[in-house]
């Protein structure tokens, strides 16, 4: 299982991947691969996901350079790349004012 650096790392690096659904949501949220890199590259582990369906996973929170709050939901699955299962701009009304836990 992948550690936090190492998905900061890869991330930051563009090594990553999308999933089918991650990608329709980069696309339809306007989020571009520079911005996960930078949100990626200091990104903090809010919530974990040990036992997910298919391997374990989690979720982060990170800033673009813009200041936009961004949760990267990514598999931690020993392999070359991160795979982000699906990516979205937090909700103000579901979150804290730092985006990195639930009301």
């Amino acid at each position: 299982m992948k550690s936090l650096q190492d998905l900061r790392r890869q991330l930051a690096d563009g090594n990553f991947v999308f999933s089918q659904h991650a990608f329709r949501r980069a696309v339809e949220r306007n989020v571009g691969e520079d911005e996960i890199r930078e949100a990626g590259n200091q990104a903090k582990l809010i919530e974990d996901y040990p036992t997910d369906k298919y391997s374990a996973s989690c979720l982060l929170c990170g800033w673009t350079a813009a200041g936009r709050p961004l949760h990267l939901h990514v598999s931690r699955a020993d392999a070359a790349v991160v795979r982000i299962i699906t990516l979205y701009e937090p909700d103000p009304e579901e979150w804290d004012v730092s985006f990195t836990r639930r009301r």
